[in-house]
C-alpha cells in the first residue's frame, strides 16, 4: 500500500508554492478595477486568471497543500448502476482512508483504511459492534480508486487538457473552477511531465485508473487552495458511467479516520465459522446483521 507522504517543505518547493497561492488563488477576493463584475460570474474569467500563475500552476500549489492537509470533511454522492448513495464522513490519502456513513441508513457505517473495510451493521452481531474484512488478496492489497480531493487533483498534474474555467461562488465562498476531459491514456501519464507525486503513490494512482476509459473531471479551488467541489464522471472499460459529486472542507482539523477498538471487532470468518456452513445459512447471517446477504439485499 502507500507509503505516508514525505514532509513537502523543502526550502524551494515553499516558496514557489507559496507565491503561487498568494498570486493565484487569494487574488479571488480582489473585486476592484473594471473587470470585478464580470469575474464573480465567470464571463472575465481570463482576466481573473494572474498570468504568472498558469492551471498546470494552481493545481500542482492545491496539489502539494491538499496532500500536506491528509484528511478533510467529505459528503459525496454517487450515481452508478442506476441507483444514487449519498455518504458524509471523512476521507483521508496517503494511504487511503475513509469512514463514511450512508444518509438514511440509520446507524450502519463503514470504516475502510487501506485494504481493511470495517463495517458497523445496524445490529452488533456475535457481541460485536463492528465486523472486519481483509480485501487483499494472498496478502497483496490491489490499488483502487478512493475519490479523495489529492487523488482528483493527482489526475490533474501535468495535463494539457486542463483549463480554466472562470471564478464562480460555491457555498457563498468564492472558488475557481477547473476542468479536463481525460481520455486513458491521458489518465495513465497522470503527473509524468511534472512528477511532484511520490513514486508509489504516483504506480498506485495509475494502477487503479487502468481499466478507466475516460474522465470527465471539474474541481473548485478555493483561496485556500484547497478543492472544495468536484464534479466527475468515469466511464469503465467493462462499461457503464459512474458518476460522483463531491464537497470537502475542514481541510487538516476534521478528525482523522482511524479504525474501532479491537475488543469491539469481529471478522466475517469468524461468524461464517459459526454459522450454517451451507450457502443458505451463511447468507441467512449476513442478512440477520443487515448486510444484504450473499444473495444481495
Amino acid at each position: 500500500m502507500n507509503k505516508a507522504v514525505r514532509t513537502l517543505t523543502r526550502a524551494g518547493t515553499a516558496t514557489a508554492v507559496a507565491a503561487l497561492l498568494a498570486a493565484g488563488l487569494t487574488a479571488c477576493g480582489d473585486t476592484g478595477g473594471d473587470g470585478g463584475g464580470a469575474a464573480g460570474d465567470g464571463r472575465g474569467a481570463n482576466a481573473a486568471q494572474p498570468a504568472e500563475a498558469t492551471p498546470a500552476d494552481v493545481v500542482k500549489a492545491a496539489y502539494l497543500k491538499t496532500v500536506a492537509a491528509k484528511f478533510a470533511k467529505a459528503d459525496v454522492t454517487v450515481v452508478d448502476g442506476g441507483k444514487t448513495h449519498r455518504m458524509q464522513g471523512t476521507k483521508g490519502w496517503y494511504p487511503a482512508a475513509t469512514e463514511m456513513t450512508v444518509v438514511g441508513s440509520g446507524a450502519a457505517s463503514t470504516v475502510m483504511i487501506g485494504d481493511v473495510v470495517y463495517s458497523r451493521p445496524a445490529m452488533p452481531v456475535a457481541g460485536k459492534t463492528w465486523m472486519k474484512l481483509d480485501l487483499a488478496k494472498g496478502g497483496k492489497g490491489r490499488s483502487r480508486i478512493n475519490d479523495d480531493p489529492a487523488e482528483y487533483l493527482g489526475l490533474l498534474l501535468g495535463q494539457q487538457k486542463l483549463t480554466f474555467v472562470g471564478v464562480e461562488p460555491t457555498d457563498g465562498t468564492e472558488t475557481r473552477h477547473y476542468k479536463a476531459s481525460l481520455t486513458n491514456a491521458d489518465l495513465l501519464k497522470a503527473d509524468e511531465s511534472s512528477k511532484v507525486m511520490e513514486e508509489a503513490n504516483r504506480t498506485y494512482l495509475h494502477e487503479a485508473m487502468e481499466d478507466v476509459t475516460g474522465q470527465e473531471l471539474d474541481v473548485w479551488i478555493d483561496a485556500q487552495g484547497h478543492p472544495v467541489r468536484v464534479e466527475t464522471s468515469r466511464t469503465e472499460a467493462k462499461g457503464g458511467t459512474a458518476k460522483v459529486s463531491a464537497k470537502f472542507s475542514e481541510y487538516g482539523t476534521v478528525a482523522p479516520v482511524v479504525a474501532p477498538p479491537a475488543d469491539q471487532v469481529t471478522t466475517y470468518e469468524e461468524i461464517l465459522k459459526g454459522a450454517d456452513t451451507s450457502l443458505e445459512g451463511a447468507d441467512r447471517t449476513l442478512r440477520d446483521a443487515g448486510l444484504g446477504g450473499l444473495k444481495g439485499s
